[in-house]
């Protein structure tokens, strides 16, 4: 149990709840079973016999019932002979309830249970057995549901002493809270979800003990927020007439209301004498690199230095392009040329020349650079910042907790902390996963950006929906713009890339389609070269390419040379080509609906209107087909987000990639449960508001300890 159910304790034990609950259901006649069905009937034993085989070793018992109005065989193998062999005898009355099924063209039951009743058994006892809910638990093939019910029974004792065994419970939640939201006791919440008597004992249950998960995370989280708060920063407020203003005056655009809106929150977090921790969310192309940008030249404003960290290479030479065109001569300050205002703007990556990198390192140490943009190789030892005032996470969810805080670790004082993020989070996720961090978000997409169509390509059912698809691509080319064509791998092995695997809900065996391995670039490169797109200038990118090799066909995509792109999820974030105006989705069923959203924005980001199109061998009915329609039908990134999170749950949001440790949600669902997340927030703050160590709250600390176990504490303390 303890290995693969992670179940250690007793503790542990009663905390792991049934998935659901099965009733065995309305009294049957055996003259009227229906075939595969769970049933329960009340009949007496006929006749019963033991049978062996294998030489004796195997016993089976057989058991004949009859209710008057037909007869039905039991069978009993093994080890589960011995029970029903003392208590079956003939003449006995007893309830069964099981699956019917067939052999020898007999109508069975295998391994029913049952239970014997005496002579004064009325129609009560045959209805309560009938119409008890069996806890069905989270089971693995090495313990069964059954056996976890067995080891929970054995805890909780005979049926109305459970109290007895409850009795030593820790229970996080004060009295004055729980008295006040009329929640259950601990030990009536545990007896309720193991042993309901009815659905409304389950429904308060489950009401309870969500109550225990969302408000001890919370109070986790707002004890961090209140130690942040007592951090020491140097506040960072950009000097009127200087870069920042500078910059301002020669932005060829105006920045939209939502830009300036959050650009005021920022500064006014970064101007204080405690560390900003603050989240950035915005739609694909709603402006967040600018935002970004000009905290940063605020920072440097100020005498300090920011550095802002990308998830890949590419993206990092893009982010570093884009932000020195902005800039223009701002970018070169200290050369011949250079604004007198202006600074150094530097990239770091792992595969630059040993001359440039130490160029940079230079440049990052003496203060000459006053902003850079880097991968992870910015993390590694041998950088030192001469004052690092401020750190920009992109795309957060692509980070480690590590990462981040050994960047945070650079500065003479604890640096300010802006995450963005294109994923947009509903506001629930971002209450219990990043609740340490305040929230901006940017709704607006800025002037110029143009709407984007999309429409699901049935390929299996309407393959002449696929060859339309590839004729608009050609047309798209035609007047003078480009397109991308997705695939989930790279090629050779099913092992890849795939990072839209990753990405995506988990696979279901709906059809055929999901037992092919998903399209991989190379081979659809092939075909469209010497099939659809002959014609065309077509290249690949992936992540298996030498850095050199994927900056050069990046260049060259975005200089108007490559006309289609044929590339896994290496573009999903920050590849930023106006002129790209149609994009190919193969296989879009095998990506989660989130990084659908993130692709599609890549389209549509210059004048002329965008087109995706998600190609799927799915059938129409299958909730694939239905994933896909919903990403067809809006172009709302926090509405898609919800989709996708109720499909996919959120061990996922809270797993690995977002809290460094498994989620610890048991029977809270995050989108589902809104109104008790904010309301465990609110409690949980003004507990600790009033009472920062919890003195007054002992069973509270317990249970915070239990949550933040070593690995957890860690995670937070880095978040």
């Amino acid at each position: 149990m303890a290995d693969h159910l992670d179940l250690h304790t007793v503790g542990d034990l009663l905390h792991h709840y049934p998935r659901r609950y099965a009733e065995r259901g309305e009294l049957t006649r055996l003259s009227d079973l229906p075939l595969d069905e769970h049933v329960t009937v009340v009949a007496q034993v006929a006749d019963a016999r033991v049978h062996t085989f294998n030489g004796g070793r195997g016993r089976r018992l057989e058991v004949t019932i009859t209710d008057g109005s037909g007869r039905l065989q039991l069978v009993f193998f093994g080890k589960g002979v011995h029970k029903p062999r003392s208590e079956l005898q003939p003449g006995t009355r007893a309830m069964f309830a099981g699956k019917v099924s067939v052999f020898n063209r007999k109508r069975q039951l295998a391994h029913p249970e049952f239970k014997t009743l005496g002579a004064e058994s009325g129609a009560e006892a045959v209805e309560a057995f009938a119409h008890q809910l069996l806890p069905l638990y989270p089971a693995c093939k090495q313990m069964e549901s059954w056996q976890i019910q067995q080891a929970i029974d054995t805890v909780l004792g005979p049926a109305g002493h459970e109290e007895a065994a409850l009795a030593g419970l820790i229970d996080p939640l004060p009295d004055s809270l729980r008295e006040g939201r009329g929640l259950a006791t601990l030990p009536e919440a545990l007896r309720k979800i193991h042993r309901p008597a009815t659905k409304t004992d389950i429904a308060l249950a489950r009401d309870r003990l969500k109550w225990d998960e969302a408000f001890v995370l919370q109070v986790a989280l707002a004890r961090r927020r209140r130690a942040d708060a007592q951090l020491p920063a140097a506040p960072r407020k950009p000097v009127p007439d200087g870069l920042l203003t500078a910059f301002d005056a020669r932005l060829p655009f105006t920045l939209t209301e939502g830009q300036r809106r959050v650009s005021e929150e920022i500064f006014a977090d970064l101007a204080t004498d405690h560390p900003m921790h603050r989240l950035l969310q915005g739609e694909v192309g709603s402006g967040k690199t600018m935002v970004a940008l000009r905290a940063m030249l605020g920072v440097v404003d100020a005498g300090g230095q920011a550095a802002m960290l990308a998830p890949t290479e590419v993206l990092a030479q893009q982010h570093h392009r884009s932000i020195t065109e902005m800039m223009g001569e701002l970018a070169e300050g200290g050369m011949l040329g250079g604004a007198e205002q202006g600074t150094k703007v530097v990239l770091l990556t792992g595969s630059m020349g040993a001359a440039a990198r130490r160029q940079a390192l230079l440049d990052l140490v003496t203060g000459e650079a006053g902003i850079v943009i880097g991968t992870h190789a910015l993390i590694e030892d041998k950088v030192q910042f001469h004052d690092l005032g401020l750190v920009v996470v992109d795309e957060q969810h692509r980070f480690g907790v590590e990462q981040r805080d050994a960047l945070r670790s650079k500065g003479k004082q604890p640096p300010h902390l802006l995450v963005m993020t294109a994923t947009p989070i509903p506001r629930t996720v971002a209450m219990t996963v990043f609740g340490d961090l305040e929230t901006s978000v940017l709704d607006q997409l800025p002037a110029g950006r143009s709407p984007i169509a999309s429409h699901v390509v049935p390929a299996k059912d309407k393959p002449h929906f696929l060859t339309r698809a590839w004729e608009r691509v050609r047309e798209e080319v035609a007047a003078g713009h480009q397109g991308y064509v997705v695939c989930p791998r790279i090629g050779d092995d099913a092992g890849d890339e795939g990072d839209a695997s990753k990405g995506a809900a988990s696979p279901s065996l709906e059809d055929e389609a999901e037992k092919r391995p998903p399209l991989a670039v190379v081979e659809v490169a092939e075909q469209l070269t010497k099939g659809p797109l002959s014609d065309l200038r077509v290249e690949v990118l992936h992540g298996r390419m030498q850095p050199e090799a994927k900056d050069d066909v990046m260049r060259r995509f975005a200089a108007g040379e490559v006309d289609v792109l044929v590339a896994t999820t290496v573009i999903e974030v920050g590849v930023n080509v106006p002129n790209a105006t149609a994009m190919v989705i193969m296989d879009a069923d095998r990506f989660g609906v989130s990084q659908l959203h993130q692709l599609r924005g890549r389209v549509g980001r210059g004048s002329a209107a965008g087109l995706c199109l998600l190609v799927t061998d799915m059938p129409e009915a299958s909730p694939a087909r239905a994933r896909l329609g919903a990403v067809a039908a809006t172009l709302d990134g926090f509405e898609l987000s919800r989709i996708d999170l109720e499909q996919r749950r959120e061990g996922d949001v809270l797993g690995q990639a977002q809290s460094g440790v498994r989620s610890s949600l048991r029977v809270l669902a995050v989108i589902d449960d809104e109104e008790v997340i904010a309301a465990a927030r609110e409690e949980a703050a003004a507990i600790v508001a009033d009472d920062p160590e919890l003195t007054g709250y002992p069973e509270l600390r317990t249970a915070l300890d239990a949550l933040l176990d070593k690995e957890r504490e860690e995670y937070l303390d880095k978040g």
